[in-house]
């Protein structure tokens, strides 16, 4: 195996760390960023893979800062050299309510973050892949509920920014292979490609918070998973990435018709979620007030 150099935003907790706790295990060098200090999960990770080849680095950056995100970019290039695979994580979604209810600030830091930070990340992460001579980079934007255009009630401002990665993802695809009519190509030293990436229904705090048994029986009981459980199945798939505009998912249409057979035909319960819409808290784990589960 060849040790990759990877940057997470968003990395400090989630399906982020999982990411991170997966690459680091598997030898790669890895930065994660996050708008809180990420030490905790940094030494966190050290200390779960002391003596192995891998690395761990982290630092705070507002992924809605242009300055922020070059300085992230600079933190990368200066710990781990080559970035082979950048992957978009960080995303808020300003909790569940009706539209009408949410405060102004909200629906800004939402976009800012999700959509506006997206932006600035991946044109920042491709000027520094498209320098790396010889190194074929990738990068991940992580898509989630309203991408495919059905409606996200109670999640509005989320599932409209959401909705404007894949087209993003789409446009780039298509200026890196064939370049902007009327404009020169560019003719990078480095290769660079983007994907979307799609973790599905995890239990974090973005899944969990203002949640209801309702929906925590379904549809988060049939389809969600533990963030290690997402980044199990997601890390080998993101490192075996070939080509441009691929669609990497974790709730794939085969393990979607799996899980519903299992649970309307099969009569199988959920391991994670009980029949009062309770989250089942396994022995031995921690659990924040919301049914989050503890990662470090």
């Amino acid at each position: 195996m060849t040790t990759k150099g990877i940057v997470i935003t968003g990395g400090a907790g989630g399906v982020g760390y999982a990411y991170a706790d997966e690459m680091v295990r598997l030898g790669h060098w890895v930065v994660i960023c996050d708008i809180k200090d990420p030490e905790a999960a940094v030494e966190s990770l050290k200390q779960k893979h002391q003596g192995g080849v891998g690395r761990i680095f982290g630092t705070v950056t507002d992924v809605a800062d242009a300055k922020s995100v070059q300085d992230l970019a600079s933190f990368a290039q200066e710990k781990i050299g080559t970035v082979h695979f950048w992957i978009n994580n960080a995303g808020i979604n300003g909790g569940r309510r009706p539209f009408t209810d949410v405060p102004m600030k909200v629906v800004e830091t939402v976009v800012k973050v999700n959509l506006f930070g997206v932006l600035l990340c991946t044109k920042v992460a491709i000027e520094l892949m498209s320098s790396q001579k010889g190194v074929t980079s990738h990068i991940f934007n992580t898509v989630g509920s309203g991408v495919k255009g059905g409606g996200t009630p109670g999640y509005a401002c989320y599932g409209a920014t959401k909705r404007g990665l894949p087209q993003l993802t789409d446009s780039l695809v298509k200026e890196l292979e064939e370049g902007v009519q009327g404009y020169d190509k560019k003719q990078n030293v480095g290769a660079v490609n983007v994907h979307t990436l799609s973790p599905g229904m995890v239990f974090t705090d973005l899944l969990l918070n203002d949640s209801t048994p309702e929906l925590r029986k379904f549809p988060f009981g049939v389809l969600a998973a533990q963030p290690e459980e997402v980044a199990a199945d997601l890390v080998p798939k993101i490192l075996a990435v070939r080509g441009n505009g691929n669609k990497v998912e974790f709730l794939t249409t085969d393990r979607i018709l799996t899980k519903f057979y299992n649970r309307f035909i099969n009569g199988e319960k959920s391991k994670y979620i009980d029949d009062d819409g309770n989250v089942i808290q396994m022995p031995g784990a921690q659990y924040l007030s919301n049914g989050v589960k503890v990662q470090y």
